[in-house]
């Protein structure tokens, strides 16, 4: 086993476009419906698109919405870590898509947060090149305490990329410091960072969660995002597109940014992948919209960008999903 663990849980998402959130007592219709894996499936889904091994280090449940995610899980073929199957079923979250691209959430815990130090121990993730951690595995008491547990003893490989998300204010500031310590990678958005740092500016926020370790990601949307690197950071600029759906952009951003540095890449070049590949992923309705490495490649071949080390391309095979099959078919 190599490549990427994925160590958060895979939820269900029910995505609804509508033109404005309604006020509290109204109802507004939904143009759009989608029902489909998301959460911790959305970062794996973008990783395994550029032709990476992934695993799925999460507890899948039972019942319908666990077998949609069981679903996803083999159309993207991704592997399962774990048999083990939590007697509840999988959790949900209601997003909620304005006519700009913004969205809010609804969420719903289930059979993702039945984690225990036991099935972490069992994961063997010493074979994988890279483990990836939200703050969601972090929200609820008990699988934040088995996640700490397990990460105070954790060696390298894998490298840990924690990515905070928008539930970050909530976190124990005692959890978010144990993480952090481990982590070998941060990726937050500016609103976040600003959190974790305490700094406005991105560029400070991204020097200063770079120190210490290999790196630090913060995300700016269409203005792409700055690298740090040994306490030192890059603007590395986005691409501008027509978004209609900005569900899952940070995510795909985050898989592939980690499946670019598994194939080779440097962490300028794989940011400037991950930039294009989150900004591919806004053109498309749904949180696991990322683009195939062929499609990324081509986006940045005709925006005329260039990466230091071209040829680590021939090591992406290509997609091969049936979810992008009938995609591209439709």
């Amino acid at each position: 086993m190599s490549g990427l663990l994925q160590l958060s849980g895979i939820v269900v998402d029910l995505v609804h476009v509508i033109d404005r959130l309604p006020a509290a007592g109204e109802e507004v219709e939904t143009a759009e419906f989608r029902m489909t894996a998301g959460g911790g499936f959305n970062a794996m889904a973008a990783a395994r698109r550029m032709g990476i091994d992934v695993t799925y280090g999460g507890v899948l449940g039972e019942g319908p919405l666990a077998d949609i995610a069981s679903r996803g899980l083999a159309e993207e073929a991704i592997r399962i870590a774990s048999s083990r199957r939590a007697a509840i079923d999988q959790g949900s979250c209601a997003v909620l898509v304005d006519r700009s691209g913004e969205r809010s959430f609804i969420t719903h815990h289930g059979a993702e947060r039945e984690v225990d130090i036991g099935h972490l121990e069992a994961l063997g993730a010493a074979s994988c090149d890279f483990a990836l951690l939200t703050g969601y595995s972090l929200y609820k008491p008990r699988s934040a305490a088995a996640f700490l547990t397990w990460l105070s003893t954790l060696a390298r490989p894998p490298l840990v990329f924690f990515d905070p998300g928008p539930v970050v204010a909530d976190l124990p500031r005692s959890a978010l410091e144990k993480v952090i310590e481990r982590a070998d990678w941060i990726s937050a958005n500016a609103v976040e960072a600003r959190v974790l740092t305490g700094e406005a500016d991105p560029a400070r926020a991204a020097e200063q969660l770079s120190a210490g370790r290999k790196g630090a990601l913060v995300r700016r949307g269409a203005d792409g995002c700055w690298l740090g690197l040994s306490g030192e950071a890059t603007h590395v600029p986005g691409f501008a597109v027509e978004a209609i759906d900005t569900n899952g952009a940070g995510d795909t951003h985050d898989g592939v940014f980690i499946a670019a540095l598994i194939l080779g890449f440097g962490p300028p070049d794989a940011a400037i992948i991950a930039n294009a590949a989150a900004a591919l992923s806004t053109t498309r309705f749904g949180p696991a919209t990322a683009p195939e490495a062929h499609d990324i490649r081509l986006f940045l071949a005709a925006r005329g960008a260039t990466l230091a080390a071209p040829g680590n391309w021939e090591r992406v095979q290509p997609g091969t999903t049936d979810a992008h099959k009938q995609e591209e078919s439709a």
